[in-house]
């Protein structure tokens, strides 16, 4: 367990293994703990670097306007001082979104890019996109974030044999503070860099569940605007894809990795 401050907060990461530094990035209401299926699996070959972004986990919540450009320079700080150079950044849902944000604004940074259920915009056109967002803002103010992890919980793992998971979930949403959890959402919304993600250069895997919240058809759209994406799609799983899918996730994310890394074949770990 280590801290770091940047711009006046201060956060919390963990290392683990050696090689080729990795970067795993959680979501939004979700801490560095939601990896546990991936770092076991990743650590004996990869540098495996697990960080809480600003108003999650153990990280500082400062009430303040947070920002995806924001996590992401909170990001660019902690390899700056970690001197890891470039990284593969792997990022579910709004770390997804911060790692769209970390290809566009410091592409220096990273070897290659893993999106994992998640897009390079969240904008509100329609009528029904609003009604949407409102209720979304409204439930948040009106329950506790106990109630909103048992009901997320339901949705996201909904078979009987998932009783574990969802128990998890209830659990570690319910230590969520509630200011930094809305404060992570109004910065979701309305985001997008979508105009700007032609310009990503690095390998780039997109990862879509089959029962995501967005169809794989909006994820087929954006792959084709990036020169150097292939989009994966993993069956039987909802947003949380490492929780739900983890052997199927690890070896899909394994391969790609493997075929873009820039160690020599004979000098890698076998993982």
């Amino acid at each position: 367990m280590a801290f770091f401050e940047h711009d006046g907060c201060t956060l919390h990461y963990e290392e683990y293994g050696q090689g080729e530094p990795l970067l795993l990035v959680h979501g939004l209401g979700s801490s560095a703990q939601d990896w546990e299926y991936q770092v076991p699996a990743l650590a004996p070959c990869y540098r495996v670097i697990v960080v809480d972004l600003r108003g999650h986990g153990r990280s500082e919540k400062p009430r303040e306007r947070y920002s995806i450009a924001g996590f992401a320079a909170d990001l660019a700080a902690l390899l700056e001082r970690l001197a890891t150079g470039p990284v593969h950044y792997v990022g579910l849902s709004m770390g997804g979104m911060t790692g769209f944000q970390m290809a566009v604004d410091h592409p220096a940074l990273l070897r290659s890019l893993t999106i994992v259920n998640s897009a390079p915009e969240v904008k509100l056109r329609k009528p029904l996109d609003y009604w949407q967002w409102f209720k979304r803002w409204s439930l948040m103010h009106l329950v506790s974030m106990g109630a909103i992890g048992r009901g997320l919980g339901q949705s996201l793992f909904p078979r009987p044999e998932q009783a574990d998971l969802r128990r998890m979930i209830s659990e570690r949403w319910a230590r969520n503070d509630k200011h930094a959890y809305i404060a992570s959402f109004n910065a979701i919304v309305g985001w997008g860099v979508q105009e700007r993600i032609g310009q990503i250069r690095c390998p780039t895997l997109i990862i879509s569940a089959d029962h995501d919240y967005t169809p794989v058809a909006l994820k087929e759209q954006y792959v084709r605007l990036i020169p150097q994406a292939r989009l994966a799609v993993i069956t039987d799983s909802r947003h949380a894809t490492p929780l739900d899918q983890p052997e199927h996730f690890n070896r899909t994310l394994k391969d790609f990795l493997a075929a873009v890394s820039s160690t020599p074949k004979d000098q890698r770990v076998p993982c």
